[in-house]
């Protein structure tokens, strides 16, 4: 078996992102761009070149490769000085060097092998290409067949090599033997005090090894410098999760209107409805339905169970089997047990709902008491009234029921009846009064 490693450049800071945030941690899809690139190189050994002072980006770096190695470029003099910033990996002697940027998003992991591909057919570099509909600024590839000849930067570029179609997209597979060698070569050529990646195909040739173009469509090899570049690529991940969804067997009633995150799995039988919004870190599991306008995150909804309209499911909610969270419910960081409904106007945080209990329109769980968090039990089969507070900590038993309009502070036995309202007072007449002293005022 080949071995890989991948070099992700992720020096660049991005200015024209107009943002103070490092550009590779953006996010497309509720992950950082970053973390697109490492997981599509994830078969590979992955070194990953910094720019300096750049701490958060480590973070994110091991938060997707753990085992990645990271580099430092202290000065920015082009692609192969950021390369070969990584020097100490590529000694290492791998079969197969990738160099990835940090910023293309839309890679495809199966792109990444294919292009691994050419260099066990014999080349020694692989480019990707691709064909632009407006090729203006961008290198182009002089090819015949799939040899690829040279890189010709546009301003360098003759009428007759502008118009080719073929673009660089940047990205590029050197074989491991020789990688090395041809990096180095590239800062010995270069009289300018910048070191490019592009030279590598020239170096190649004259060590009369072969070099090959591959063609990929545009958007795996876009890389991402503006808010408007990052708002296309996000309008193409989505896309390419619906796509993904609809295949799986979900149905999306209105696809165009649901927003999927990177991790987001729904299984087979799930019936989105219009204008849901699925967050980082959500399983939604077979024959469950989420219907309009809800918003979840960090959430994990069981076999046919239902969610919304309007209900939002945060990070720690678990829905067990055939659970019904209703209108205006919201769910954070608690487990409802099968059967169990909440199907309007409730906050469950920090709780259990047992199985088949039913939550009363208006229940609320107070959890928070200015300073820490508590937790709520409520037990199997339990009704809680409309309009009821569960001041945690506290426990409902089993069979319990709380009366509607409650503020229950205690534990509350199994099977037991729990009432805290003070006595209704009626007064006759009053309304009247106070309406006959009204109209002597406005006099």
């Amino acid at each position: 078996m080949r071995t890989c490693l991948a070099i992700v450049l992720a020096a660049g800071e991005g200015t024209r992102m107009r943002s103070s945030r490092p550009k590779v941690l953006h996010e497309v899809a509720g992950r950082s761009l970053l973390g697109h690139v490492l997981t599509a190189a994830g078969n590979s050994a992955i070194a990953v070149v910094l720019g300096p002072e750049h701490d958060d980006v480590s973070a994110e770096a091991r938060l997707f490769a753990p085992e990645s190695r990271l580099f430092v470029q202290a000065q920015r003099r082009g692609t192969a000085h950021a390369v070969l910033a990584a020097r100490a990996a590529i000694e290492t002697g791998p079969d197969d060097l990738l160099v990835i940027f940090g910023d293309t998003p839309l890679i495809r992991p199966q792109t990444l092998e294919r292009l691994r591909s050419a260099i066990g057919s014999g080349a020694a570099v692989a480019v990707l290409g691709f064909k632009p509909a407006d090729p203006t600024g961008y290198g182009r590839l002089v090819t015949r067949g799939d040899e690829l000849l040279s890189i010709v930067e546009h301003a360098d570029a003759t009428d007759q090599e502008r118009a080719i179609a073929l673009c660089n997209g940047g990205l590029m597979v050197f074989d491991g033997k020789v990688a090395l060698s041809i990096l180095e070569r590239i800062g010995n050529a270069n009289s300018k005090g910048e070191f490019y990646l592009t030279d590598a195909v020239k170096i190649a040739r004259d060590m009369k090894r072969k070099t090959v173009a591959l063609e990929v469509t545009e958007d795996e090899v876009s890389g991402i410098n503006t808010k408007a570049q990052l708002a296309g690529a996000e309008a193409t991940m989505q896309q390419r999760l619906r796509q993904a969804a609809l295949d799986a067997g979900v149905t999306l009633v209105a696809p165009e209107t649901v927003h999927l995150s990177a991790d987001t799995r729904l299984g087979r039988d799930v019936t989105v409805e219009p204008y849901v919004v699925f967050g980082p870190g959500v399983t939604v599991e077979e024959g469950a339905t989420v219907r309009s306008f809800s918003h979840l995150a960090g959430a994990h909804v069981g076999r046919n169970a239902i969610v919304g309209p309007y209900a939002r499911l945060r990070p720690g909610a678990k829905l067990e089997e055939g659970v019904h969270i209703g209108n205006f419910v919201e769910v954070k960081e608690a487990t409802i047990e099968a059967g169990a409904k909440a199907n309007h106007l409730a906050y469950i945080g920090d709780a259990r709902v047992g199985a088949g209990a039913n939550i009363g329109a208006g229940t609320i769980t107070c959890n928070y008491d200015g300073a820490a968090k508590h937790r709520t039990d409520i037990g199997k089969g339990a009704f809680i009234g409309s309009n009821s507070a569960l001041v945690a900590p506290v426990k409902i038993g089993d069979g319990a029921y709380v009366g509607s309009g409650s503020v229950i502070t205690k534990d509350v036995p199994a099977d037991a009846l729990a009432l805290e309202r003070s006595p209704q007072t009626i007064k006759e007449g009053w309304a009247k009064r106070l309406r006959e002293l009204k109209a002597l005022v406005k006099k």
